[in-house]
């Protein structure tokens, strides 16, 4: 029996699973692949993608101002402007801490417009979607939480971070090392965490305890989950990725049962 059937045994209407391997086949699933869910801020997963092909093309840079004085595309990337979880207000002083901002990433979709003239969900449909055969996937607002999708396309997202052919497997290196080493931060729903390591866009497991990963993950595995009650990680030490995707706000049940059900995921699948 699959362990992605334990899926079944938490508190939510809907919930599906599904294993990715580095030949970007699903090795495993479980339940509906189909039904579109809210991703929450697993949006920013997308969304960096996007901003990531955008570097590529040079319509913007790194080293752009970008965000409040003394900020950079780098820093909102990152999550380090100093931005508040969700409103203009400035916590810290830049490149001191790692802050996690949904503001910061709405930020950049308005930097990315003005560089650009398109909006970042046009771009993110043109750049990202479109080519990977994601028909079912939109941002719908935000650039930070309003993304909606199946579990079958972020299965090809979830290959493509496997092995990448949008990008250059270097950029996509570079987006998922840890950016602004040694900076402590709160991952929401885990507490504070130091160092709390990010890349530009991904989050990095690195040491953090608690995790929403399991125990087991290498440190370089990265991904993002959301409030909604979804996640996507990919491990790159044995590529394996695996996306789960439920209607149940995320809350203490998460917390108790993803690090286990992931840590079973990620023993069940590699050699």
């Amino acid at each position: 029996m699959s362990v992605l059937t334990q899926i079944d045994q938490w508190p939510s209407e809907h919930a599906v699973s599904v294993v990715v391997d580095g030949s970007g086949e699903i090795v495993d699933q479980h339940g509906d692949t189909q039904r579109v869910f809210q991703l929450a801020s697993v949006t920013k997963l997308l969304s960096a993608y996007a901003f990531l092909v955008a570097l590529e093309e040079e319509a913007i840079a790194l080293d752009e101002p970008a965000g409040p004085e003394g900020s950079t595309v780098h820093h909102l990337l990152a999550h380090t402007a100093g931005y508040d979880f969700d409103s203009e207000t400035i916590r810290f002083a830049v490149g001191t801490r790692r802050g996690y901002s949904n503001t910061g990433f709405d930020k950049l979709a308005e930097h990315l417009e003005v560089q650009t003239g398109i909006s970042l969900p046009q771009y993110a449909q043109e750049a990202v979607f479109a080519p990977m055969g994601m028909n079912s996937t939109q941002i719908a607002g935000s650039c930070a939480k309003d993304g909606r999708s199946t579990a079958a396309d972020l299965a090809k997202f979830a290959s493509e971070l496997l092995k990448p052919t949008i990008i250059a497997k270097e950029t996509l290196a570079d987006a998922t090392r840890v950016h602004f080493e040694s900076l402590a931060g709160i991952l929401p729903g885990y507490g504070r965490q130091n160092p709390n390591d990010w890349g530009l866009g991904f989050e990095i497991r690195s040491t953090k305890n608690p995790h929403w990963t399991g125990a087991s993950h290498p440190a370089d595995t990265f991904g993002h989950f959301g409030q909604s009650g979804t996640f996507l990680w990919v491990d790159p030490q044995h590529s394996l990725a695996c996306v789960t995707l439920t209607d149940k706000k995320f809350g203490q049940w998460a917390v108790d049962a993803w690090a286990p059900f992931n840590e079973q995921v990620l023993k069940a699948h590699i050699s």
